[in-house]
């Protein structure tokens, strides 16, 4: 049997007998892929100012009537694919953006594909928490360029190793064309598609991990959105409410906006997934305080650049790319990251009752 440390992978039992296998790789599979776990790349979290009383509902949807929330993500389309760790982070760091522009001028939407191709920190059969951060730091620190918009790298729903829908059929390695692309025009008219040297990106100056209510609130209202793990069973046929179950394990990861009260379940946080706004509540789903296992770890990020019209710091690249056109592969694996191989016997079963 090769390696379960190559990908470990959970299977949790569904309440329709189906399985439902984690989206989050085990604390010594990450190690062994040269993550850190929990790490921090400073104390700045433990730094924030105190606010002596929170407020009893607070949420970046809707502060002092503007919203900061950027757009609701499906991971599951065009094909399933497990990438919510790279949805939950992707996500809060474009809020953050937009919370850093005063909710002024149209969306960033980061790539998460971006992350997909080139992270080395997960695929489509799982991924870190910590991981998403910790790649776009060491790009960030490298000079090598950041995460890519979604407009040169739009959501596939593939990686490398993924046999799902299409992506078999195609390559998902990091190269320039899986970092940033255009195609000029049909290939019957000699156009192509080139992977761009310069591109739309946003890169970050610290990031961390924290756990517990009260640093979660203290991070998110000082900074904005974060990204923490969660059990998923008891979403998979959430409709409306606050789920006040408490936590097996930790399978997913999820974006966590802000918190509000409700008369009756108490205290919850807000709560955006990754499975599209059919689901739940318009994407969301409220979590009470101490529920699903969503307080034992969560992620952050601090924004340090991006591109923007008010910033005139764009590349301006042709329709075809060809003043743009890259000429070597990404620096997309920084040093000490590395893509495990996937295999079948690598998996791991846990049967957990729902």
């Amino acid at each position: 049997m090769r390696s379960a440390v190559a990908f470990a992978l959970l299977l949790s039992a569904r309440a329709d007998g189906r399985q439902r296998r984690s989206e989050l790789l085990s604390q010594e599979v990450q190690e062994g892929m040269g993550i850190k776990w929990r790490g921090n790349s400073s104390n700045s979290h433990e730094l924030l100012s105190e606010v002596l009383e929170m407020p009893e509902e607070f949420t970046w949807c809707n502060k002092d009537g503007k919203s900061y929330c950027t757009m609701s993500l499906n991971q599951h389309i065009p094909q399933y694919c497990g990438s919510c760790w790279a949805h939950g982070t992707v996500s809060a760091l474009a809020d953050r953006i937009k919370i850093a522009r005063n909710a002024e001028g149209v969306d960033v939407n980061p790539s998460v594909q971006h992350v997909l191709n080139c992270g080395g920190v997960g695929s489509c059969h799982g991924g870190s928490i910590d991981g998403t951060y910790q790649w776009l730091k060491d790009i960030s620190d490298s000079g090598s360029g950041g995460l890519s918009y979604a407009t040169a790298q739009p959501y596939m729903a593939c990686s490398s190793e993924s046999t799902e829908g299409f992506c078999k059929h195609a390559d998902w390695t990091c190269k320039p064309e899986n970092v940033a692309r255009t195609c000029g025009s049909f290939d019957q008219e000699g156009g192509d598609c080139s992977g761009l040297s310069s591109y739309p990106n946003v890169t970050i100056s610290d990031y961390g991990s924290i756990s517990g209510k009260e640093a979660m609130m203290k991070e998110i209202f000082t900074r904005g959105p974060i990204a923490c793990g969660i059990d998923a069973p008891p979403l998979l046929n959430y409709e409306n409410g606050v789920i006040t179950k408490p936590g097996t394990e930790i399978d997913h990861v999820v974006s966590v906006v802000g918190w509000g009260k409700d008369e009756k379940a108490g205290g919850y946080w807000i709560v955006r997934n990754s499975w599209g706004e059919y689901w739940g509540e318009m994407g969301y789903v409220r979590v009470g305080f101490g529920a699903l296992s969503l307080e034992g770890q969560c992620s952050w990020a601090v924004v340090k650049d991006f591109t923007a019209p008010e910033k005139t710091n764009q590349i301006h690249c042709h329709e075809g790319g060809d003043n743009c056109k890259a000429k070597a592969p990404p620096k997309g694996l920084p040093h000490g990251f590395k893509v495990p191989q996937l295999a079948m016997d690598d998996f791991i079963v846990r049967q957990v009752v729902v």
